[in-house]
């Protein structure tokens, strides 16, 4: 059954990846920033570049068959994010074989609010830059 993209805040992110979940078997995190990518990530993501998306979704698919839920982000996840996961959750969808019941969604106001909620604990974030992030976005 083909279901539409949910929006999941960074507080419920947050608590998700504290709950004891385990990362790439229970959920996985999408970056799709570009040149973007650097200063920081969500600890645990994988980055897939929107520029090459495309072209990497059915290995994507494949990968995180079995996983139940798969979350979607940029820097704002305003464009790039919500992009990807709808092209995600409608290749996922026509992909071959059966499936799992699973949810799509993508993190509000992408890593740019996350990390300044979160870019001090090492649980959520790492390899945060302060000379990335100091000026333009706190």
């Amino acid at each position: 059954m083909h279901k539409t993209v949910r929006y999941m805040n960074g507080d419920e992110l947050a608590d998700l990846m504290k709950s004891g979940k385990a990362p790439k078997r229970d959920f996985v995190i999408v970056d799709v920033r570009d040149d973007d990518y650097v200063g920081g990530n969500i600890k645990g993501s994988m980055n897939y570049p929107s520029q090459e998306f495309l072209m990497n979704v059915d290995g994507l698919v494949k990968q995180t068959k079995e996983v139940p839920l798969v979350i979607f982000h940029c820097t704002l996840s305003q464009v790039r994010g919500p992009k990807a996961a709808r092209i995600y959750s409608e290749t996922r969808h026509n992909a071959q074989g059966k499936d799992i019941k699973h949810e799509v969604a993508i993190l509000r106001d992408g890593f740019s609010q996350f990390q300044v909620k979160y870019k001090d604990d090492p649980e959520l974030v790492e390899n945060w830059d302060k000379e990335v992030w100091a000026s333009e976005w706190s």
